[in-house]
């Protein structure tokens, strides 16, 4: 069975999910919609894990600090303990330990910075900008002109800027909501600097993934690994990073019938989560 994305043949046959034994799950806007979930995908996890394969939820979202990720899957009927994987951990390898760290983000970031040894300062847009190290942007929603204006002038006293992602926005079951990558732009056109990213699709979060994925007998094997994500300029290109399949699920940001970028290979379209546990659910039967 073919479908097409955007005239191009988009084979969504169950024989091209043969070899996949590792799903990379993006969340908002594929598993939920500000936590709610979206039909299905509580019982599609359910059924992909069933099968014998690994569930990774890889998420751009840096404001929730691991627990809570957790928690909120756990509270929808999703164990994530110890799955879950976020762009303010792929943001946090970009620093040294030791390093001082003026963090303008939520405590995602700031648990994953200590975590990786950093001297945490949040910004909360009083005192001096000078002494940092690197500044790190993210998504809070406490930011304001005076927050702005330390972020900057740290990054034009000589801090590195880094970005936990650059998503302008991100879903909600009322629409589409400033995301992080929003304050990042704002933080970067006032220093005039361009920042580094830590989140998908870039190299941090590419090499945190395929450690979390090697292990001493087997290497990462991209080619038995898909990403599902909803946002082809975020996940597809991860997805090209990586060497791995991409399936677009239109349950977020790219909506039914949307276009989709000619730089984005697409291996499945689907409408949502439940229909891609089903696909893969008919190549099991198949072999």
């Amino acid at each position: 069975m073919h479908r097409s994305c955007n005239d191009r043949a988009v084979d969504s046959g169950s024989g091209a999910w043969d070899g996949i034994d590792t799903v990379l799950c993006d969340l908002d806007g594929v598993v939920w919609l500000a936590h709610q979930p979206i039909p299905g995908s509580v019982e599609a996890i359910a059924g992909l894990r069933s099968s014998g394969r690994r569930l990774l939820f890889v998420t751009n979202n840096s404001a929730a600090v691991r627990a809570q990720h957790e928690a909120a899957l756990s509270a929808i009927g999703i164990p994530a303990e110890g799955d879950v994987v976020s762009s303010a951990m792929a943001a946090a390898s970009l620093v040294r330990p030791g390093d001082r760290v003026l963090v303008a983000g939520g405590p995602g970031v700031v648990e994953a910075l200590e975590e990786r040894g950093a001297e945490v300062v949040v910004n909360d847009g009083q005192g001096s900008a000078d002494g940092f190290d690197a500044v790190v942007v993210g998504l809070h929603r406490d930011f304001d002109f005076d927050r702005l204006s330390v972020a900057s002038a740290a990054v034009r006293a000589g801090a590195r800027l880094i970005g936990t992602n650059t998503d302008s926005t991100y879903p909600t079951p009322t629409g589409l909501q400033p995301g992080g990558g929003s304050i990042l732009a704002a933080v970067a056109a006032a220093s005039e600097t361009e920042p580094v990213i830590g989140g998908k699709p870039h190299e941090p979060m590419a090499e945190l993934i395929a450690g979390l994925l090697s292990t001493p007998e087997r290497p990462f094997d991209p080619t038995r690994v898909v990403m599902v994500g909803d946002r082809p300029e975020t996940d597809g290109l991860f997805a090209r990073r990586l060497g791995c399949r991409f399936a677009l699920v239109r349950s977020g940001v790219s909506r039914p019938g949307a276009r989709i970028g000619d730089d984005i290979v697409v291996e499945f379209d689907l409408p949502d989560l439940r229909a891609l546990a089903r696909l893969a659910s008919s190549s099991d039967l198949r072999q």
